[in-house]
Order: C-alpha cells, then structure tokens, then sequence
C-alpha cells in the first residue's frame, strides 16, 4: 500500500491490495499534520471470496466526519452506515468479486498525525441460505463485524501541495 497527500486540498489517496482472508487489516499513515481529511482509497481484493460489506473502525483520537458537504461513498456499495460516535462506517448493498478493485471516499477528523483505521471485511458463507446471509449481515450493519486477528500495516505518505 501507499499514499499520497495533497495539503492544499486536505486530500488523501491510497492505494492497494488485500489477500488476507482471516485477518482484518489496520492501516496506520503519517499525516502532514492533522486535522481534516478526506481519504480516497483503492485496493484489490486478491482472495477466492466475494466480498459483500467493508467496515471501517477509527482508532480512538479520530472519528469519520458526517453531513454537509461530506462525502461518504463506494463505487461498489449503494449503501453506507454510520454510528453515532462516529467510529464505524460500513459500506453495504454491494459485491467485490475476487480480482475486482473497491473505491471507498470519506472523511476524517484525526486529533494526531499517525490516525489508525481497521478494515473488515465480510463475504457470506456459502452453505448459509440467501435469508441468513441477509440476516447476518444486517446484525454485522448494526453491531459490528466480530473481531478478527490483525494484520497492521504502515502506509508511506508522499506529500505533494
């Protein structure tokens, strides 16, 4: 993975690939400064799986920014969810095949410069019917997908702006 960071325009572009199936990846990046920021992030979705949500879970010094003119969307997902305290965005209603790349858009309000952020993701099992998948999934939406090993990974920043 790497990003890079446009100060000017408080911008964030990462980018990447993801092959791990049983671990939920953490994401560390070296802000210019913080505060602020919009994050566009791409990666690939290199397993056997399809993927039908992503979550992501801010460290404890950093919340997603909501409302007015902040966006907060997916190419691949139709649907996104938000809780109150603002630590957990799910992306829904959607599909990453295998092989597929995901782009994900939204906003960050980080106290410090190294903000942390989990990805999760969630494919259905498939000896589980249409209806318990659907099930299961609008109980991950509401409470969270179920904690997984990590893998933590340190994302370069080039800076340009």
């Amino acid at each position: 993975m790497a990003g890079v960071a446009d100060v000017r325009r408080r911008v964030l572009m990462i980018s990447g690939a993801i092959d791990a199936v049983d671990y939920d990846v953490s994401v560390s990046i070296n802000l210019p400064e913080p505060g602020r920021w919009q994050i566009i992030k791409s990666e690939t979705n290199l397993t056997d799986q399809v993927w039908v949500a992503m979550q992501v879970t801010t460290d404890e010094d950093t919340v997603f920014v909501d409302g007015g003119e902040t966006m907060v969307m997916s190419r691949q997902f139709r649907k996104t969810f938000l809780t109150p305290d603002q630590r957990r965005l799910t992306f829904y209603d959607g599909e990453v095949r295998p092989g597929e790349a995901v782009l994900k858009v939204f906003e960050i309000e980080s106290e410090g410069r190294r903000p942390a952020y989990a990805h999760a993701r969630y494919s259905p099992v498939s000896a589980d019917s249409a209806e318990k998948s659907e099930d299961l999934l609008q109980e991950m939406i509401s409470n969270g997908m179920p904690q997984r090993p990590v893998i933590e990974v340190i994302v370069p920043v080039t800076v340009i702006g």
